[in-house]
């Protein structure tokens, strides 16, 4: 059984059809996980609607600040855990988070991923910041889904791979 919790990818308007988005791999591989595209003046009422539901107990995969701390993930009983995973480069992210103030004040998942990103298919990528692929890989061991998260590597390998041989000219 994979994990059962759902996942939101927020995808900027920006990554649609970008080859390299590896958001799209969560979304091929994990069966709760749905894609709902991020709009500053009118935000997914779909997740909205998720969000105002009691039965679910809204994580977003953001690093803390000053004003909302990342905290260590609990399960709330009787809740089901909805994860929010914003689906952008971290210059995009930043600004998702500053021009919604529905997202700004949901509680922040720390994580504590113990290696850096392998992703190197875009420039300007700093000291851990993870991928989005990696993000989701990290939260799945940190639930307690270390399946899901060793197949998700695997397959998040596999995409590095294919990628960097078609980009140069050896098919994989």
């Amino acid at each position: 059984m994979g994990c059962p919790h759902p996942f939101i990818l927020l995808t900027h308007p920006k990554e649609m059809g970008k080859d390299t988005n590896t958001g799209q791999l969560m979304e091929r591989s994990l069966a709760h996980c749905q894609r709902q595209i991020w709009d500053r003046v009118n935000p997914p009422q779909a997740l909205l609607g998720m969000l105002a539901d009691p039965k679910y107990q809204p994580w977003l995969l953001f690093p803390g600040d000053d004003t909302v701390p990342a905290i260590p993930f609990r399960a709330t009983e009787g809740k089901t855990p909805l994860f929010i995973l914003l689906d952008a480069t971290w210059q995009e992210a930043r600004k998702m988070i500053r021009r919604s103030p529905w997202l700004a004040t949901l509680p922040r998942l720390a994580l504590g991923p113990e290696t850096d990103s392998a992703y190197t298919l875009r420039r300007n990528q700093q000291a851990g910041n993870l991928c989005t692929c990696e993000a989701g890989i990290a939260l799945l061991e940190t639930t307690g889904f270390g399946q899901d998260a060793n197949q998700l590597q695997q397959y998040f390998n596999h995409f590095l791979a294919v990628f960097h041989a078609e980009k140069s000219g050896h098919k994989k």
